[in-house]
């Protein structure tokens, strides 16, 4: 796939797009490129045409001077579908992904058709907190070895008795895409900013919501406050940690495929 590039308000945006059909836009979230769909986009390509792209902050996008907000971030998703040629699209954000879907759809909710939200909260004071294990962690990271930084990052963003083989094959595309410290740190403001300003509440997209129930980087908990506030939301907790579509993608592929393509889902 080839790399383009979109224009959001001077802020150049990289994407790329596969497969063919219905349009399906993914987000992902802090620290993670494009290359954080790797385990989807085949099973999504073969019935989609997928766009992914780098949030502001990572890859091959800009990264202006922080910090991001999850509202600002929402406009750049929105960008990507103009320079795509994509009015209206299936929406997927994982973590801090779905925290801006959630304001994409909210803000523009005649350029969604389904939504799915991975990992992720609705934000504001009613919401479960990151983990004070998770939040320590972003708060010494920049005191540790870089290398020892970022592997301990994947692994608490995986579940219990993380496989070694999948802890290195993450770790090695982190290292091979390093982050600008600036850009992470920016984005990380977006995240443990997050208020949430009534955006779940305000979504009419039929929506899915999963949580990996041994989520150590957002609390699991949150799926059950998105599903009651989001109107006819479904979906609930699967197995697996932050990162539970690396770890089940044949499965949760499935399901969010059936979802996308009609189907109601399961609570």
């Amino acid at each position: 796939m080839t790399t383009e590039y979109a224009d959001s308000n001077g802020v150049r945006i990289a994407w790329e797009a596969g497969g063919s059909g219905p349009p399906l836009l993914l987000i992902h979230g802090l620290g993670y490129a494009r290359w954080g769909w790797e385990p989807l986009v085949p099973i999504l390509t073969e019935r989609f045409r997928v766009v992914t792209f780098d949030n502001r902050g990572i890859g091959a996008s800009d990264v202006p001077p922080g910090p991001y907000d999850a509202a600002g971030m929402a406009a750049d998703a929105v960008a990507v579908l103009d320079a795509a040629g994509i009015g209206r699209s299936h929406v997927m954000g994982t973590s801090l992904g779905g925290m801006i879907a959630q304001e994409l759809v909210a803000r523009h909710p005649g350029r969604v058709d389904r939504l799915v939200l991975l990992s992720t909260t609705p934000g504001g004071s009613a919401a479960y907190p990151i983990p004070a294990h998770t939040l320590d962690l972003i708060a010494r990271a920049s005191t540790l070895p870089p290398e020892e930084a970022l592997r301990t990052f994947v692994e608490n963003a995986l579940g219990e008795d993380p496989d070694p083989p999948l802890v290195a094959r993450i770790l090695a595309h982190r290292l091979a895409s390093s982050q600008d410290p600036a850009g992470w740190a920016a984005q990380a403001a977006a995240g443990t900013g997050y208020g949430g300003s009534g955006a779940a509440s305000a979504i009419v997209a039929p929506t899915l919501v999963l949580h990996g129930s041994e989520d150590r980087v957002i609390d699991h908990r949150n799926v059950d406050l998105l599903i009651e506030s989001i109107p006819g939301a479904v979906g609930g907790v699967r197995p697996g940690g932050h990162l539970f579509f690396w770890e089940h993608p044949e499965e949760l592929g499935g399901e969010i495929v059936s979802f996308l393509e009609g189907g109601d889902g399961e609570r």
